[in-house]
């Protein structure tokens, strides 16, 4: 009988050793994805203002040519500045020193 005590309590503090900790952290994962969900909707359901109002193209008056070749006319709601980050998400240099980036107003969510 004493074996089925030791072995018992060997399985209790295995159980509270490992099996909490590891409740405690499932439940904060659950928690933090929920959260990460619920942000993610939020974010995709309020869209980047245009800056000014006015494309880009039209401040800085572009020629046709390079106004048909910019990747940003494709879509005149989204800052011109977006598509020409580099792959790590920096801006490039003439973008900083723009105009259009500077007069920007910096998106509010609510």
């Amino acid at each position: 009988m004493e074996w089925l005590n030791t072995i018992l309590t060997i399985i209790l503090g295995l159980l509270l050793r490992i099996g909490i900790p590891l409740a405690v952290t499932a439940g904060i994962i659950y928690l933090l994805h929920r959260l990460d969900q619920r942000w993610q909707e939020e974010a995709s359901s309020a869209p980047l203002a245009a800056p000014g109002g006015k494309p880009c193209w039209e401040v800085k008056e572009c020629p046709e040519a390079r106004h048909k070749a910019c990747p940003a006319a494709a879509q005149p709601g989204v800052p011109c500045w977006q598509f020409f980050r580099s792959k790590s998400g920096v801006l490039r240099e003439d973008c900083l020193n723009c105009e259009v980036f500077r007069q920007a107003s910096v998106p509010v969510f609510i």
